[in-house]
């Protein structure tokens, strides 16, 4: 597990490397939110570890920035204990979890575990193309933060080839997953729903996600 240290006291910092990396985390460290943004947009962060008094760009600003640009890498606040309003506006913008210092170490690892599974259990239940998402469990859908309205069928199919993302699926495998063997079908019926996800998906979009590839089927792709 790939974990960033957002921390400008240095013993402080030094000793959170030193110990998570002694329970086997690969850690990197920063000293402000602004150079922490810059190691995660390099990827591969399982968690962030932000501390939210810093210099040049503090942990509740680290966290809106990251949250902009619809990272969902978990974040664990750092926080003094007599900033429960600090708190309560990380939690709102979207932190997953905070430890009040001086905290027990342990309790930090139990609380990286605890919201790396959560994270984990989410995007078992999410499927993603660019900034498309699709929510399985509320079964709803966002493209760049605007709620898509979908009809049943609809979301089954959009699912489906977000399932099988660069795959080209044909009329009949889209026909065999979505519709029982005793329901009768349009012989166009893929077509035009395919022609209803694109005017709400890709209408206005300057990166088009629904591909046909003429003779075959269909894909999404990025």
């Amino acid at each position: 597990m790939k974990v960033l240290v957002l921390e400008d006291d240095e013993s402080l910092k030094s000793v959170l490397k030193k110990r998570l990396a002694a329970v086997g985390f690969t850690v990197e460290c920063a000293c402000n939110g602004e150079e922490g943004l810059d190691y995660l947009l390099t990827g591969g962060f399982d968690v962030v570890i932000s501390d939210i008094m810093m210099p040049v760009m503090n942990g509740l600003e680290f966290l809106s920035a990251v949250r902009a640009k619809k990272i969902d890498v978990p974040v664990i606040l750092l926080t003094a204990l007599d900033a429960s309003g600090d708190v309560v506006k990380g939690l709102d913008m979207g932190a997953d979890d905070y430890i009040v210092k001086p905290f027990e170490f342990p309790e930090l690892v139990a609380r990286i575990r605890l919201v790396t599974r959560r994270a984990a259990g989410r995007r078992e239940n999410t499927l993603t193309a660019g900034d498309l998402t699709l929510d399985l469990s509320s079964r709803t859908a966002e493209r760049g933060g605007r709620v898509i309205p979908l009809s049943a069928k609809e979301f089954d199919l959009l699912a489906l080839l977000l399932k099988n993302k660069n795959i080209v699926l044909t009329r009949d495998r889209i026909c065999d997953s979505l519709y029982g063997a005793d329901e009768y079908l349009e012989s166009n019926a893929i077509d035009v729903y395919i022609r209803y996800l694109r005017k709400k998906i890709d209408d206005g979009a300057a990166v088009k996600l629904i591909h046909t590839v003429r003779g075959v089927g269909y894909t999404v792709r990025e």
